[in-house]
């Protein structure tokens, strides 16, 4: 399944992946705008489930793109270090 990635120009590491090049249409439009003043073309991608994404699930991704149009591809959640608290049976 060919498919258009666009990454958001307001959000670092969130991307949109469409059906259709430039074609918005399907795409709510508060998620639309959620991606800044314009998303930015990164790349053109043949899927296909025996071809595994890095970050996303390729089965997953084929089922949205098929059902809804899009796929987004949020950020990577990142562990906040600041907030880490020993357990308390922790030995160093």
């Amino acid at each position: 399944m060919q498919t258009y990635i666009y990454k958001s120009s307001r959000k670092d590491e969130l991307y949109l992946y469409i059906i259709k090049k430039d074609d918005f249409s399907d795409i709510p439009q508060a998620l639309y705008d959620s991606m800044g003043k314009e998303p930015i073309f990164v790349m053109e991608l043949n899927l296909s489930p025996d071809k595994p994404l890095a970050r996303e699930d390729v089965i997953k991704v084929i089922k949205n793109l098929e059902s809804l149009g899009y796929h987004v591809q949020m950020p990577p959640q990142t562990n906040n270090l600041m907030n880490f608290k020993e357990p308390a049976n922790y030995v160093s």
